[in-house]
């Protein structure tokens, strides 16, 4: 759900940020979405009957922050928040509660089954469990709650109808403990005891209930209560005939794939489930089967050959002969099959079926043909291919799901219990182990020699720690090295090897890189089906991945094409590079996004040249990405093998990779340099800006910068992207250099290169541009259109470090024109974006604003602590940077000084020194110099 209240506040797949009564906000509005909530019900519902003076302006600023990311609209009288039903998980919860009621009353019993389950998994916790303190909030939780409790009832009502038994007891007692009231309650617990065969219990349920009804209510039990506790005295149970076998441990976390097979079955009369070894089809075709009408059969063929899947169908139904010759496989036994099926509703559950598949797919097709009553659920890890086949697949438990089932598990084998601690580690299993459960349960099982945290740290070596399994599992099934190596034994000789080479994708790949990679010609998507087909590798959509546990086996029969897989990604980043700067930017950023994983391991792993080149290409592209902490990681790891000299014909590159790698430190040498040495416009037309970031532009006098932008343009003329980008250099020089006019022109010249070209990076730095001019000649309306298309073009490029850098940059404005709060706000959310893509200059940036903004209030302790931490965390050895320092400082210097403090702000001033860096550091310097020279002549 895109939003909820089921649970903490969710708005967007993540917990909505932000404080209490933030969050109680939008619950509030996600109460009645679609709906308008009147503004005076929001201000009592917000505050109770004594709401603040500030209280509609309180509301009406946190419907500010929130409109940043959710629609909500204003009619004149009060907020709505724009959203489908089935957007919010409450609305959709009540929908799908009601229409579970009804199809229970109707007698379908499946589809309420089917229809609550999904209703009840939108549940994450308690119902509005972090805005509890709100007055709206307990009344309309307990009400939710309330709602609940029935569609567990109405739930477990249906699966009794559907499969009688004990399964529910647990469920219905957890139930009564928190509403030991609820007399439909104790009812449904009698039933499900009397149908699991435990009457005893249900009497004595019965007498409890009794007497908690006379101490609590002093009331006789109900009508419906006495009605059962006759039929479990009459020995009326309601059993049905099913056969399927007792299951010894919890079903966790298929809800999903239960209503899918559940729904398929109802419309279809066959479906398969399909999957890799141990994911689980065994365990959710069982209870698939045991929610589904009438009776159901399980065929278990893992020990079965081709000859003998009929006569194991035969056993499985209590037909076998008392012959020797009934203990072939002849016509006779699929003859007696057809008899003894042909006027029968069943549900026949046929169990791992890949090693006989083609007796299988036979076998099935004969006995649908002649047997309309019959369905058949089976599980395999190929498809049937039989006439009306409705493939399922089945793959790992989602994360949560899967910490829940290792923690369960745990619990069983050493009285494991989740604790905060541990969190990490279990999911770092989870992750590592696909999430499949068979893995889950063989990693359990170790818990009681190794900690948590060890057995995680060691999911690396996976095959050898997990390699001790149940003594009463299958054989296949004991470890999980021979869990995969059964699917391996599967294969053909061509598939092995497109196996072993598909291991060198990192994430998956699409079609066209597995072709030119994996070098099986004109057979790889014949052979590529087949894997596909067998479930060693996934389709996802136009791309192919292999689970990471199947992955880590197939790696270990053979060598990867390493070399081949680099040099195809190379050619990738390249095309691509050259498409980030024109009209189908936006398409290209999302075609590299798909294999980030695969041009960072062609880095890590493919050949030093290639790397070199790769770093390049991919310089823009992680900018525009705010990548980085990944960008700087990765070049440092290149240059530690390369080392500090350029190998012959890389020299470019070699620059590039050093200034990727100083994004997190300082550079040594400064490598910027080199574009004094350029005749021509650089291969990547980034390091121009990347070189500028770091070191500035080069050193000219005022009177030779016309002289020198002449220069500039002259030597990138073949280059239009890169004309326009010096442009806007240009223009931040003089806007630093106080000359608008030249500026304004630059910015201009800028917008209709970058537009011409269809390009919305250099677009946004242009806009921005021309919005920084207008705060500068103080013209803070005129600056509002540039900045607003400048963010939105931030927005729609991803791009999360100039998003924080504009953030910033209208923060700054903001506190010019007396906006306060919205000056605070920007600040904030600049530092959050900043700190989550790695620019500490801009967190520093964005902080020293604070501290700006403190001062402004008089807040002098608050605005020096907060420019002390600004300039801690502001990197050095930039030339952006360095002038942030500057700034810093300066601030610093007035701080103290407002706070009475001379000596403190001299010493500050003193560290401005003059030539100071950073682009407005001649303006700095000049400001520090002057507020010292009136500290030290006050006359």
């Amino acid at each position: 759900m895109p939003y909820g209240v089921l649970g903490p506040t969710l708005a967007g797949p993540a917990t909505a940020a932000g404080g209490a009564r933030l969050r109680a906000l939008l619950a509030r509005l996600l109460l009645d979405a679609g709906r308008v909530v009147p503004l005076p019900r929001l201000i009592d519902d917000l505050y109770g009957d004594e709401p603040p003076a500030g209280a509609v302006n309180a509301v009406q600023s946190n419907v500010s922050r929130l409109r940043r990311d959710i629609p909500i609209t204003y009619d004149g009288s009060g907020y709505r928040l724009e959203a489908e039903p089935d957007e919010v998980d409450v609305h959709r919860f009540t929908r799908l509660a009601h229409a579970g009621r009804d199809a229970l009353r109707a007698g379908d019993f499946a589809t309420a089954s089917s229809t609550l389950t999904d209703a009840l998994a939108l549940w994450r916790g308690e119902a509005l469990a972090d805005v509890r303190s709100a007055p709206f909030a307990a009344a309309a939780a307990d009400r939710l709650e309330e709602r609940r409790c029935q569609a567990v009832e109405d739930r477990i009502e249906a699966e009794l109808h559907l499969r009688p038994s004990a399964d529910a007891a647990g469920e219905l007692r957890s139930l009564l403990a928190s509403s030991p009231l609820r007399e439909h309650t104790w009812a449904l617990l009698m039933r499900s005891l009397a149908a699991g065969g435990r009457p005893a219990e249900a009497l004595a349920v019965f007498q409890e209930a009794r007497r908690v009804l006379a101490d609590e209510l002093g009331a006789d039990p109900s009508a419906e209560l006495s009605a059962v506790h006759t039929a479990v005295l009459r020995g009326d149970t309601g059993s049905t005939g099913l056969r399927l076998p007792a299951q010894l441990t919890s079903f966790v976390g298929r809800e999903e794939e239960l209503a899918r097979a559940g729904e398929a079955l109802r419309s279809a009369r066959l479906v398969t489930l399909l999957g890799p070894g141990g994911a689980g089809k065994t365990r959710l075709s069982l209870e698939v089967a045991a929610r589904q009408p009438g009776d159901a059969v399980l065929v278990e063929l893992a020990a079965t050959g081709p000859q003998d899947v009929a006569r194991a169908v035969l056993d499985a139904l209590g037909l076998r002969g008392t012959g020797l010759r009934d203990r072939g496989a002849g016509p006779e036994t699929v003859d007696r099959l057809l008899a003894a099926l042909s006027t029968r509703e069943l549900l026949l559950v046929l169990d791992n079926c890949e090693h006989v598949i083609e007796a299988a797919a036979t076998l099935t097709g004969r006995l649908l043909a002649a047997c309309p009553g019959l369905r058949v659920l089976a599980t395999s890890r190929e498809p049937l291919g039989v006439t009306g086949e409705v493939r399922m697949p089945v793959t790992g438990l989602p994360v949560e799901a899967g910490v829940r089932l290792f923690t369960e598990r745990g619990a069983a084998a050493a009285g494991f219990a989740l604790t905060s601690q541990d969190e990490d580690a279990v999911r770092r299993i989870v992750r590592t182990l696909d999430g499949l459960p068979l893995a889950l349960e063989l990693a359990a099982a170790r818990l009681p020699v190794l900690p948590v945290d060890e057995l995680a740290r060691r999911m690396d070596d996976r095959f050898r720690v997990l390699s001790r399994g149940s003594s009463t599992a299958a054989s296949r099934h004991r470890t999980l090295q021979a869990l995969v190596a059964w699917s391996w034994d599967l294969l053909t000789p061509p598939e092995r090897l497109l196996a072993q080479r598909f291991t060198v994708f990192n994430g998956g790949g699409g079609l066209d890189a597995v072709e030119q990679v994996c070098g099986l010609g004109d057979d790889t998507l014949d052979v590529l089906d087949g894997l596909v087909s067998k479930s060693l590798i996934e389709r996802d959509g136009a791309r192919y991945r292999m689970l990471s546990t199947i992955r880590a086996f197939c790696a270990g029969q053979g060598p990867a094409p390493i070399a081949e897989h680099a040099a195809y990604f190379l050619a990738l980043a390249r095309t691509a590079d050259a498409h980030l700067r024109g009209p189908d930017q936006l398409a290209w950023l999302d075609r590299l996004d798909a294999d980030r994983d695969n041009l960072h391991a062609a880095i890590r792993h493919g050949p030093d040249e290639i790397a070199l080149r790769l770093v390049a290409a991919l310089s823009f592209y992680w900018w525009l990405r705010g990548a980085r902490g990944e960008a700087s990681a990765l070049a440092r790891e290149l240059l530690d093998r390369v080392g500090p000299v350029a190998p012959p014909g890389l020299v470019e590159e070699h620059v590039l990779c050093k200034l990727n790698a100083g994004l997190s430190g300082p550079f040594q040498p400064h490598p910027a340099r080199y574009l004094e040495t350029l005749d021509d416009p650089p291969t990547q037309p980034f390091l121009l800006y990347l070189s500028a970031f770091a070191a500035g532009p080069p050193t000219a006098s005022y009177d030779d910068m016309v002289e020198l932008q002449d220069s500039v343009r002259a030597r990138l003329s073949n280059s239009p992207w890169s004309v326009s980008l010096a442009s806007v250099g240009s223009g931040w020089i003089a806007v630093f250099r106080g000359d608008h006019e030249w500026a304004g022109r630059e910015f201009a010249r800028a917008l209709v290169g970058f537009q011409a070209l269809g390009e919305r990076w250099g677009t946004m730095l242009a806009q921005s541009g021309l919005a920084e001019l207008a705060v500068a000649r103080g013209e803070h309306e005129a600056a509002r259109a540039p900045m607003d298309e400048a963010l939105r073009l931030a927005a729609e490029l991803r791009s999360q470090v100039d998003l924080a850098e504009m953030l910033r940059s209208r923060a700054d404005a903001r506190l010019l024109t007396d906006d306060p709060a919205g000056a605070a706000a920007d600040y904030a959310e600049s530092m959050s974006l900043a700190t989550a893509c790695g620019a500490p200059e801009v967190v520093a940036s964005s902080r020293l604003g604070q501290a700006r903004l403190a001062l402004q209030h008089g807040d002098h302790a608050t605005a020096r602590a907060l420019a002390r931490t600004a300039l801690a965390e502001c990197p050095t050895g930039w030339y952006t940077a360095d002038g942030v320092r500057q700034t810093i400082m300066l601030t610093l210097g007035r701080a103290a000084e407002a706070a009475a403090d001379p000596a403190e702000a001299a010493h500050w001033y003193r560290q401005v020194t003059p030539g100071a860096a950073g682009p407005d550091g001649a303006n700095i310097a000049a400001e520090a110099a002057s507020a010292l020279a009136a500290l030290e002549n006050p006359n």
